[in-house]
């Protein structure tokens, strides 16, 4: 079983933007069932890449995942034809620190504003170096996962960062 290890932090600062090795745009949308219990599949276009992915209900920042791509103009087809409600997309900055590197996505639309920090980890209690601009934790608050935001978009949240 493939398992995805993975933190969320929002930032400090936007002093990361200069650290940038690579930048592209995602376009996704889910198929939803209840989350919590089940997870999500996701359809995803990836810049020139597609992908269909099966996650897990979160188990403290784990949780099982399964990735296969696929075409990308299929991966579109998808989306437009299947996924219920809004496409949440990004744009995902690769950013190294250290040995890491971090996934730093800039939302667009309904939930622009929003900018998050995420490291995947070999496990879940792995040490990992600070960069400056990390702010607070929100890892395992549903609130702050993309699935939420295609239902709850970030510009809708009363109280916003």
């Amino acid at each position: 079983m493939g398992t995805e290890i993975e933190r969320k932090f929002l930032l400090k600062d936007d002093s990361w933007r200069g650290q940038v090795r690579e930048r592209t745009l995602y376009r996704q949308a889910y198929l939803h069932f209840r989350e919590q219990e089940y997870g999500v599949f996701r359809v995803r276009v990836a810049g020139e890449k597609g992908y269909l992915t099966l996650k897990g209900p979160l188990r403290g920042c784990s949780r099982s995942e399964y990735e296969y791509e696929i075409p990308a103009a299929e991966a579109g087809e998808l989306i437009d034809i299947f996924c219920a409600g809004p496409v949440v997309e990004k744009y995902r900055n690769i950013v190294p620190n250290g040995d890491e590197c971090w996934e730093i996505d800039e939302f667009l639309g309904e939930n622009s504003g929003l900018i998050l920090a995420e490291l995947e980890l070999p496990s879940e209690d792995a040490v990992f170096a600070s960069p400056p601009w990390l702010g607070r934790e929100v890892t395992g608050q549903m609130e702050y996962y993309n699935s939420y935001l295609a239902r709850n978009p970030y510009r809708t949240w009363k109280n916003r960062i």
